[in-house]
């Protein structure tokens, strides 16, 4: 590990030297990358930095120790008494920063949600989720745009599908796939009755045309006429697009823009992150089954949380976690959820790591 740290830092300066190197600094796109990369490294080679510093000082106060005076033995032993129980948390941390970052992580989202079993009371449900993840957007700072909805009358949604944009947005949100359960009384039931519903949630990483090469003979594009609301619009023009992935049968649908061009770009970038979402999915089940067991596989059929309204309570059942803080967690408050799932995945990375070795 020592030596791995080494390396970084040796990196972490050479980028330093070329953030003043005005040839780097005349070209932007280059000082953007230096910059970045720079940026990245900052936090574990700090963090390296004390380690290094920490072990220093537990031999000096060692030394301190065989010291004749009684005072400066007291002294010495009170400091490193305090440095050994910061060593292993610091220690924790650069096993953390080393475990292998997701490629996928700095993506933008593509975010789907679907209503389940459940009905109407389902599809309600789909439109607090919506709103749970766009007003934690807000709170982060980021963009939604929705690229395409099936609303219902009564005010839910049987699908939506939405654009995130910001930093590190998959990152945060990369857990979220699965089967979200709600139990509450609907506004529709008379008898004040619990009931159980549900809606799936998909969580996929923005696509870049680097990312994957769709072959235009693998699609098979049609084109047909909106229907729903929208106005006088829908009946008159075949702007409405489904887009099918022959290889893989992966379908498309977007009629939500007036333009067919537009519907069509939509659809594409929903598609190609489907496709995108595919293949990390196949990649992750090449991984050990336990690597991924704690976290979950991100299969929609998989039950990943409980959303329990008469007590208040939300419950993640990956990783066992209840808070009682369901009201916040509606508004958007998701990071002591993210923040836990993403400690845990971190727990078990190094547990993997450390099977390996």
């Amino acid at each position: 590990m020592f030596a791995k740290l080494e390396g970084l830092e040796r990196k972490y300066m050479e980028l330093e030297e070329s953030l003043a190197d005005p040839a780097v600094y005349s070209d932007q796109e280059q000082y953007r990358k230096v910059s970045k990369a720079h940026a990245d490294l900052r936090d574990v080679v700090e963090l390296f930095r004390q380690y290094r510093s920490t072990l220093q000082q537990i031999e000096e106060n060692k030394q301190l120790l065989h010291d004749p005076d009684p005072d400066i033995k007291a002294m010495a032993q009170e400091e490193l008494d305090t440095l050994e129980t910061a060593l292993p948390e610091i220690e924790h941390g650069l096993k953390v920063h080393l475990i292998p970052k997701d490629p996928l992580d700095e993506k933008n989202t593509i975010l789907e949600i679907r209503a389940g079993t459940g009905g109407e009371e389902a599809a309600l449900f789909g439109a607090d989720l919506f709103r749970m993840y766009t007003r934690y957007a807000e709170l982060k700072g980021w963009k939604t745009e929705i690229l395409s909805e099936s609303p219902t009358e009564a005010g839910g949604y049987k699908e939506v599908i939405v654009l995130i944009s910001g930093e590190k947005v998959y990152s945060h949100l990369k857990f979220e796939s699965g089967a979200h359960r709600v139990q509450r009384v609907p506004v529709t039931e008379t008898q004040g009755r619990i009931h159980t519903s549900a809606a799936t949630v998909a969580v996929m990483p923005e696509a870049d045309e680097v990312d994957l090469d769709i072959r235009p003979e693998d699609l098979k594009i049609d084109v047909y006429r909106a229907s729903g609301a929208g106005g006088q619009h829908v009946n008159k023009t075949e702007s409405a697009v489904r887009i099918t992935h022959i290889p893989t049968g992966v379908v498309v649908t977007c009629q939500d823009e007036r333009s067919q061009h537009k519907n069509k770009a939509r659809a594409m970038k929903v598609l190609a992150s489907r496709l995108l979402a595919a293949e990390e999915e196949r990649r992750n089940s090449e991984l050990a089954a336990d690597r991924k067991a704690l976290v979950g596989s991100g299969d929609r059929s998989e039950r990943i949380r409980t959303y329990n309204f008469p007590q208040g309570r939300c419950t993640d059942h990956r990783i066992n976690l209840t808070l009682y803080s369901l009201d916040k967690i509606m508004e958007g408050e998701l990071d002591p959820l993210l923040d836990a799932l993403s400690q845990a995945a971190q727990a078990e990375a190094l547990k993997a790591e450390a099977d390996i070795k």
